[in-house]
């Protein structure tokens, strides 16, 4: 195209006459000054680095916002989001709204269309080892390769296996189990010695557990429809990501062959984070690996189990710190001291309605409430326990500052923590209910429920704003009605020298949050 010329397999480029392959398919051709050159964006590592080392002309069309790209001086393609340049129409967009924009203009141009790519990674269907599921066919020198008959599978392996080092299948070396009859003519035949990946298997496993004794079918249908889809699917990203769209695969098979009645086999993903130590993924090849037994031998299981689910939240990396596993040690000894205090270990008794007990039972069910929803809808645990963390800390400052509450307020209270903890600290929240007085386990006590009653604030902190600004801060009770909060506003003497003497247009008022007073 004008000075560029297209040879076959090259494209020469008009600057230094050097020829391109075309497979290089990312590089596009753009006017660019008086000829039409070679120009490769910006915004690619692998495409940056080719046109530097082969001398082509680099382009920005996405821009940094914080600091102006220029092409001549970049070291590094910017790949992150930002404005669109170079690009007629479309400068000024946003890389992300643009790539929307410029797919809809390429197709009512005719030169382009939308269209969504699954990628799903070669099964290895065929693997030289002895772990896999036998593939049921046999070969015979008359009839070829030859499937094994429904009624004499499945296929097993056999045991009496010896392991070599060769590199190659043991199933070779056993000729009880390659030397068999074709079922088709009779004849002499061998069998296959490859077999499958335990990812044939694994795919669907889900389906299988409904009916485990079924020797008549893989699993049933009636039982299956009735039971899945599987509610909640949970797993490391790096397996989840092989292991989910093979059973995502699988199942659509089974679908279209209409032995299931859903198209997808779970109905919600969660892919949990990595634990790092040492600033690498921890794993048995780096060494380094935290042994559980010593921590367990110091420290406790329970304490084990709740810095670890402490740690982070659970769809992020988190990294091991072996010192800092004491906070969940001193956490679980207060939960402890506050809890096993003989002073309300056997009392019984309502809560009382005065101010510090109003608000421990306030304390109590918002803690059920955040508790419940950390561990239902979110799996933050880390949060969770935080909650629990904040509702010890609140119980114990009463029992520090020699609070004169009723028994059985207390004991409220220290009760919804142990029935909280139970599921992250098992051992000392059982140990603790029966300290109590508590029969039977702790694990049969039903899981306490927030009430709504109890979850509002008896007051808030009103912000107050004169034009737009903030000019004070007003702490008013929760149910307060319109009039008597503007009657509050107004006689607050931090705002008297802004509407002292000024005409008030209007009151914008966001309940519970703040009010503007237009002057």
């Amino acid at each position: 195209e004008k000075e560029g010329v297209f040879t076959g397999r090259y494209v020469i480029n008009p600057t230094n006459n050097e020829k391109i392959p075309l497979w290089i398919a990312n590089y596009v051709i753009m006017e660019y000054g008086s000829g039409a050159v070679m120009a490769v964006p910006a915004h690619d590592k692998r495409d940056f680095e080719f046109a530097k080392k082969y001398g082509l002309n680099i382009k920005v069309v996405i821009d940094n916002p914080k600091e102006h790209l220029d092409a001549s001086t970049m070291n590094e393609a910017y790949e992150d989001e930002g404005i669109v340049v170079n690009s007629d129409q479309f400068n000024g967009l946003k890389s992300e709204e643009a790539k929307g924009k410029i797919t809809n203009w390429m197709q009512d141009k005719g030169i382009g269309r939308k269209e969504v790519k699954y990628k799903l990674r070669d099964w290895l269907i065929s693997r030289q080892r002895y772990w896999g599921a036998p593939i049921p066919i046999v070969y015979c020198a008359q009839c070829g390769a030859v499937g094994i008959k429904e009624e004499d599978l499945p296929v097993e392996l056999p045991h009496d296996i010896k392991f070599k080092p060769t590199g190659v299948s043991p199933l070779q070396d056993n000729e009880d189990f390659i030397n068999t009859k074709c079922p088709r003519c009779g004849k002499p035949a061998k069998r296959e010695v490859d077999t499958m990946d335990t990812f044939v298997d694994s795919s669907w496993y889900y389906l299988r557990y409904l009916s485990p004794h079924d020797d008549k079918q893989a699993f049933d249908p009636n039982i299956v429809n009735a039971w899945l889809p599987i509610d909640q699917y949970i797993g490391g990203v790096e397996h989840a990501i092989l292991h989910l769209l093979y059973s995502r695969f699988i199942t659509k098979v089974f679908h279209n062959l209409n032995l299931v009645k859903f198209k997808e086999p779970f109905r919600r993903l969660f892919t949990q984070g990595m634990i790092i130590k040492d600033g690498a993924k921890m794993s048995k090849s780096k060494g380094n690996v935290v042994s559980p037994d010593e921590l367990i031998a110091k420290y406790g299981a329970d304490t084990v189990r709740v810095y670890t689910l402490f740690i982070g939240p659970p769809e992020k990396d988190a990294e091991w710190n072996d010192r800092a596993i004491e906070g969940a040690w001193r956490f679980l000894n207060k939960v402890w001291k506050v809890a096993s205090n003989g002073k309300w270990q056997m009392a019984n008794g309502k809560w009382q309605k005065d101010k510090k007990s109003e608000q421990l039972r306030r304390k109590t069910h918002q803690t059920i409430k955040k508790v419940t929803d950390d561990i239902r809808d979110s799996f933050h645990f880390n949060a969770a326990i935080s909650a629990i963390m904040e509702l010890v800390n609140e119980i114990y400052k009463l029992q520090v500052a020699g609070y004169n509450l009723p028994s059985g307020t207390i004991r409220e209270a220290i009760e919804t923590v142990v029935i909280l903890l139970s599921p992250f600290a098992p051992h000392i929240s059982e140990e603790l209910w029966q300290l109590l007085g508590n029969k039977p386990s702790v694990f049969d006590e039903k899981w306490p429920e927030a009430k709504e009653e109890f979850l509002r604030e008896e007051t808030f902190t009103l912000i107050v704003q004169i034009n737009g600004k903030v000019r004070s801060k007003i702490e008013t009770p929760a149910d307060i009605k319109e009039d008597e909060l503007k009657k509050t506003i107004l006689t607050d003497e931090r705002l008297q020298k802004w509407i002292k003497g000024k005409e008030i247009k209007k009151f914008i008022i966001v309940p519970q949050k703040l009010v503007n007073i237009v002057i």
